[in-house]
Formats: C-alpha cells, sequence, structure tokens
C-alpha cells in the first residue's frame, strides 16, 4: 500500500503537466509543506492535525474523507522526502507570488495552533518562504498577522 502511494506521488510530482488535474499535485505539494511545519517541533498534536485538516477543507474544497487521505499521503512523502526541492519547484512553477504568501500566511497559522512559535517551526517557516521566494517583509507580516489573529482569538 504504501508503495503505491509513493509511487503515485512521485509520478504526480515528477511530471505535473501529463495529469489531467493539476490541482491535485499541488495539493498534495502544499500538504506536504504544511506536514513539513508542523512536524518540526518533533511535536505533531491532535490540534495541529485538526487546524491542518480545517486549512486544506476551506483552501481547496475538499472532503473529510478526501482531504484526510490527502493528509495521510502528505506525510508518507514528507517521512520519504530527502529535501523540499520536488515540492517547492512545483509550486514555484504553478503559483503565483500572492499565492506562495498565502501559504507561506497558514504556515504561520498552523505553527501558532499550540500557543507559540517552536524555534524549529520558525526555522523551517523561514527556509520554505526563502525556498519559496516570498521576500522578506512579506514574511515577517504573514508572521504578525497570524500573530495578532492568534491574540484575537485567545482574547
Amino acid at each position: 500500500m504504501l508503495d503505491a502511494i509513493t509511487h503515485f506521488f512521485q509520478q504526480a510530482l515528477a511530471a505535473p503537466e501529463q495529469r489531467d488535474n493539476q490541482t491535485v499535485t499541488l495539493e498534495l505539494a502544499s500538504a506536504a509543506l504544511l506536514c513539513e511545519v508542523m512536524r518540526a517541533d518533533y511535536d505533531k498534536s491532535d490540534d495541529e492535525r485538526a487546524a491542518l485538516k480545517q486549512m486544506l477543507t476551506r483552501r481547496y474544497r475538499l472532503s473529510d474523507s478526501a482531504v484526510s487521505e490527502l493528509i495521510t499521503l502528505a506525510e508518507a512523502e514528507v517521512d520519504d522526502a530527502v529535501d523540499h526541492y520536488q515540492f517547492v519547484s512545483l509550486i514555484k512553477q504553478h503559483y503565483g507570488y500572492e499565492q506562495r504568501c498565502e501559504l507561506v500566511a497558514l504556515m504561520w497559522q498552523l505553527a501558532w495552533v499550540d500557543g507559540n512559535i517552536d524555534p524549529f517551526e520558525e526555522h523551517r517557516i523561514r527556509r520554505l518562504a526563502d525556498l519559496l521566494h516570498v521576500r522578506h517583509r512579506d514574511f515577517i507580516r504573514s508572521k504578525l498577522q497570524a500573530e495578532e489573529h492568534r491574540n484575537a482569538n485567545d482574547n
């Protein structure tokens, strides 16, 4: 089963232009990067997983079962990945700058789920934002907005 999932994911990321529905591969790549943030602090909580599920459901308008499958595929791929190149390159190729900024904003929101930003999470998001060619000022802006959103929801 895991071999079939891995094969599908590698095939989809290797040649997205040959697929009928490129959105699926972009969803997987986005979910994989968000999973990277979720596991950056070595503590994948149920709250983070629920937040990730909600983010992906809202962003891609998928059913619960489709999002659960997407997260499972993304986690499996992230566990096996040597680097982020396959995910980042696909996103850079198909997402505009604003969409990449939105993805970085989602990363910050996910990191804030447990109430604080771990230095490992911040480092991971900073690295991914750099790889996605998101300007530093937009990286900081999205960080501050996520923090404000978190503080507003706590009050």
